[in-house]
């Protein structure tokens, strides 16, 4: 069920909210989050039934598992083992099999004749998620009070199909007390507003970016000549696509949240404004960046044992990070790519010492990270390693001489500035709506969140979101699939 369609929006949601905060008025809080659950698995089921299992044996295992940790530490290291095994093994069949078997098939005379394996929906996310609670779990000895609260934190609608990834203690407190104190109807107009405006951002900017760049990269994967103008256009248009289509999930995700009372963390924050890669990986992705670098970096030693160890395990890091993205070699060259960022702009920082950045300086970070940033997003957008060495070429200006190009019309490179203008000058949602950085107790992971000083009027706050609600319900009958629920 997509959150940009009529079923959600027209059905599911308004009973949602209507049964949740019935009950939640009732006097029966726990009745409330266990309906929750039930719609959470419901929305879940929607788009396959038959994967509903799964995920309910995967959070009953791992609570169990958890509780196992709890109250016999002696057996903690073996139960987590057990978890961990389990967890990436599920996620290994499922998301990488069919990788394996089609590399195998490349092989002359060999045809394994197996049959693809469907990639159940969100299994990186609750995957991923489920395993920073186990690894928690064995450093604290603390694990979740009820299995209630813990089905919600892992299947709780809002971040459920693309993330966030969110932190067990960053959410379970929230739903151990959640319906036990009256809701500020703040934060139901203030989750409206921002669902409003990230379904415009996705139904109307990055569907529309999509209708630009998709032709383009379907031409170069299917093996025709592509001009340098197309080429950059295409290049232009996914860069800004993908930051809309996530944008907006995450502003949806957080909107639903605040509906029910749940305040979500920061997954993404003006990207885009970064003036180098490391800084573009603390605004992209939170909730990823957190998971890798607590979960990966760190335990392979991080920082701590000299440079060329870190380079290495940066490099490891983000390499996975590719692979965690999709089953492909174009996948893990972008990781391989934006782990070679890594290590370029960690030896620029030790060269460069603690010299203050001029002006000039921090425009030419941002145009040098903008750029790497563009590249890279080739390889990701790519359906083949020879369509993304196509665009990529032509690009550079090696394309072929005799190129029948693709029409760029000058309307689509207006709507392409225009969207690109947005993502680098204007304050993103969660700023002019001042969004709290954080959830309470939890570190800000984040520098990209700067809320602005001024407020819109409720007249114009009324126009915007009107202007915005009209051309998103013009987009219904035909919603896009969010990029990230391919992962």
């Amino acid at each position: 069920m997509l959150f940009n369609s009529f079923v959600f929006l027209c059905a599911f949601l308004p009973v949602a909210v209507g049964i949740y905060h019935g009950l939640r008025g009732a006097g029966k809080p726990q009745t409330a989050k266990v309906f929750l659950v039930v719609a959470s698995l419901f929305f879940y089921g929607w788009w396959d039934w038959r994967y509903v299992p799964l995920v309910v044996v995967s959070i009953g295992i791992n609570f169990l598992i958890s509780r196992w940790m709890e109250s016999r530490p002696t057996q903690a290291r073996l139960a987590l083992i057990f978890g961990l095994v389990l967890n990436l093994g599920l996620l290994g069949y499922y998301k990488y099999a069919n990788f394996f078997v089609s590399t195998l098939d490349a092989i002359p005379g060999v045809n394994t004749s197996i049959p693809r394996i469907i990639l159940p929906l969100a299994i990186s996310f609750f995957t991923f998620q489920q395993i920073a609670y186990l690894v928690e779990v064995y450093k604290d000895r603390k694990a979740a009070d009820s299995l209630t609260d813990y089905s919600l934190f892992v299947l709780f609608f809002p971040h459920l199909i693309a993330g966030p990834i969110t932190h067990h203690k960053e959410m379970l407190p929230q739903f151990k007390h959640m319906g036990q104190a009256p809701l500020p109807f703040s934060y139901v107009s203030m989750g409206t507003t921002i669902l409003i405006l990230g379904l415009f951002k996705k139904s109307v900017v990055a569907d529309t970016l999509a209708s630009i760049c998709n032709p383009i990269f379907h031409a170069a994967d299917q093996g025709h000549a592509i001009s340098t103008a197309a080429a950059w256009l295409g290049a232009l248009a996914y860069t800004f696509q993908l930051y809309f289509d996530f944008s907006g999930y995450s502003d949806m995700a957080i909107g639903l949240g605040l509906m029910f009372g749940i305040r979500m963390p920061v997954n993404f924050a003006s990207p885009y404004k970064s003036t180098s890669i490391t800084e573009f990986w603390r605004r992209w992705h939170i909730s990823l960046s957190r998971f890798l670098r607590n979960y990966l970096y760190i335990p392979l030693g991080g920082n701590r044992k000299g440079p060329l160890r870190r380079y290495a395990n940066l490099l490891i890091t983000m390499t996975l990070g590719g692979l965690w993205h999709g089953a492909g070699w174009t996948f893990l060259l972008w990781g391989v790519l934006h782990g070679a960022y890594l290590v370029c702009n960690n030896i620029w920082d030790m060269v460069r010492g603690r010299r203050t950045e001029t002006k000039i300086g921090r425009l030419a970070g941002w145009a040098l990270t903008f750029l790497a940033v563009i590249v890279a997003w080739v390889l990701f957008r790519a359906t083949t390693l020879p369509g993304a060495v196509a665009v990529l070429s032509s690009m550079a200006g090696a394309a072929p001489a005799a190129v029948a190009p693709l029409a760029t019309p000058p309307l689509q490179w207006i709507v392409v500035l225009l969207a690109g203008l947005a993502t680098v000058r204007l304050p993103n949602v969660l700023e002019m709506t001042r969004y709290p950085e954080s959830t309470p107790g939890m570190p800000v992971e984040h520098d990209g969140i700067q809320p602005v000083t001024w407020r819109f009027s409720k007249w114009g706050v009324a126009t915007v979101l009107g202007l915005a609600a009209a051309f998103v319900l013009a987009k219904l009958p035909d919603p896009g699939v969010f990029l990230y629920f391919n992962f």
